[in-house]
C-alpha cells in the first residue's frame, strides 16, 4: 500500500498498530506513536487519539486525523489519481516539503512516474 504521496502504508507505525491483533502491543505502539508526535511534530495527543488506520486510499473510513485532513489526499482525490506521480502538476509545493522530511516518498513517486 502506498499513499498517494508516495509515503509506505506498510511501514507507517500507525497502520502496523493498526493490523497489531495482540491488545497489549498495540496499546504500548500508540503509546509511542503520541510521543513521536508530540515530539516531532507538535501535536497534541494520548495514546488513545491513536485511530485506527487502514491507508488514505482506503475507502474504509479508517483514517489517522492527519491521513483525513492531508492536503495531499484531498487533492488527489478531487483530481481523481491513483497517485500524486500521475498529477500534472508533480511535485508541487505540499509534496516538496513531505519530501524533504521522507524523501523515500519521492523515490516511490519517481518509479510510478518512469513506469507511466
Amino acid at each position: 500500500m502506498i499513499a498517494y504521496c508516495g509515503l509506505a502504508c506498510e511501514s507507517c507505525p500507525i497502520h502496523l498498530a493498526t493490523i497489531e491483533i495482540d491488545e497489549s502491543k498495540k496499546r504500548q505502539m500508540r503509546v509511542t506513536i503520541a510521543r513521536l508526535c508530540r515530539e516531532r511534530y507538535g501535536m497534541n495527543l494520548q495514546p488513545e487519539d491513536v485511530a485506527d488506520c487502514d491507508g488514505c486510499r482506503s475507502e474504509s473510513g479508517r483514517l489517522f486525523s492527519t491521513c483525513r485532513t492531508c492536503e495531499i489526499r484531498a487533492c488527489a482525490r478531487e483530481r481523481s489519481l491513483a497517485s500524486c506521480a500521475y498529477c500534472p502538476d508533480y511535485a508541487r509545493d505540499k509534496l516538496r516539503k513531505l519530501f524533504v522530511d521522507d524523501p523515500t516518498a519521492q523515490t516511490r513517486l519517481e518509479v510510478f512516474r518512469s513506469t507511466k
